[in-house]
């Protein structure tokens, strides 16, 4: 019978304290209240590990190498401990037959219960012979081992959109998983990488509730694609100010103006990047002093260069594009200052009126 998490964690020498401090952090992670730590903890203490499987397409494994650097938790502790990884042909010690083997066995004896994980895409043209591991067609492979998965998920844009090798003119004609499997529910996981904390915190999720996270209409989970990145990114207020990077030297990109100019994608893509960050929340693309390029947004390899502008986005208060929203602050306030002036005239003019009428009362009373 396959071990618990918990009895694997205490036979590498954990304490219950270290246990229940790490259950807590694991639900500050997935952006739950501390009432689910009691909840987490239960059914890490009952609940068998779940066996995933791990396949790789047409792909760079830029997934994998984004994983493997999870710090919260890391990587190591979901691998070992919180679910058992019985198939990756990237990252396992097995290959060839042996490792081909392992794989039929796993599906066979956890028929209906494991996690088919997915990194990359399978592309159809010539029967499927652009990508062949273990000498059969990726897309025969996918299907082969989803069929009894009880949850799919789709790390990376490849998987979920199709990414660069479904980009025009897609010589290989790339789809993503959902174009192959679609009898089974999928997690899309989107990013060129997908965020490191938020590859593991799905994983975790599934393996700690037994069931998907919340999914938005394209199949994201909502815990980390419910916000676009514009939304939380620490220069939105120079966007509201009407203060833009123009040029990557000037003075603007000194000061850590707005990169909207600049082509940044942050206003239309939806991603957890400003707020869970990378590198062990160091940093994201737009701090280190580049524009988003949205790659977690379907299709944005073929929507023209990283650097060209958005046009016709809106923004809150204003509702004007960005070329109008200097234009627009100055002009609200133009209209107060008038406003003021207006305002403070009629009161004058009240004034002298009243006082004109008091003059001309204590003339009548005289």
């Amino acid at each position: 019978m396959t071990e618990t998490f918990y009895e694997v964690m205490r036979r590498q020498g954990i304490t219950r304290r270290s246990y229940l401090k790490f259950c807590s952090l694991t639900a500050a992670s997935l952006g739950l209240a501390p009432a689910f730590a009691p909840r987490i903890a239960h059914a890490l203490e009952t609940k068998p590990r779940t066996p995933v499987l791990w396949l790789h397409g047409l792909e760079c494994t830029c997934c994998t190498e984004s994983f493997i650097r999870s710090s919260h938790p890391l990587a190591k502790d979901v691998i070992l401990s919180m679910i058992s990884l019985d198939y990756d042909d990237t990252i396992m010690a097995a290959a060839g037959h042996q490792a081909e083997a392992a794989l039929e066995q796993v599906m066979k004896e956890y028929k209906g219960n494991y996690i088919l994980a997915v990194e990359g895409n399978p592309p159809l043209g010539e029967d499927g012979m652009y990508c062949m591991p273990g000498g059969k067609p990726f897309v025969e492979k996918l299907k082969h081992v989803a069929k009894d998965a009880k949850a799919v998920i789709a790390w990376g844009s490849c998987a979920s959109w199709g990414c660069v090798q479904a980009a025009k003119p897609n010589p290989t004609t790339a789809v993503p998983i959902n174009k192959v499997i679609t009898d089974k529910p999928i997690v899309k996981v989107p990013g060129c990488p997908p965020i490191p904390e938020v590859m593991t915190a799905v994983v975790t999720y599934i393996a700690t509730f037994d069931r998907i996270p919340e999914l938005d209409r394209q199949g994201r989970p909502k815990m980390f694609y419910s916000q676009r990145i514009h939304d939380k990114c620490y220069r939105r207020p120079h966007f509201d100010a009407g203060q833009f990077v123009e040029q990557w030297d000037d003075e603007g990109a000194k000061a850590g103006y707005c990169l909207y100019k600049m082509g940044c994608k942050g206003p239309t893509t939806y991603n957890a990047c400003s707020t869970t960050r990378w590198n062990e929340g160091v940093s994201f693309p737009i701090a280190s002093g580049h524009g988003c390029i949205g790659c977690s947004e379907d299709g944005f390899w073929d929507k023209g260069s990283f650097y060209d502008r958005l046009s016709g986005i809106n923004q809150f208060g204003v509702e004007a594009n960005a070329d109008k929203v200097g234009m627009a602050v100055a002009g609200v306030t133009g209209a107060a200052i008038v406003a003021h002036a207006a305002v403070s005239a009629i009161k004058r003019a009240a004034d002298r009126g009243k006082t004109q009428a008091q003059g001309e009362t204590t003339k009548a009373e005289g």
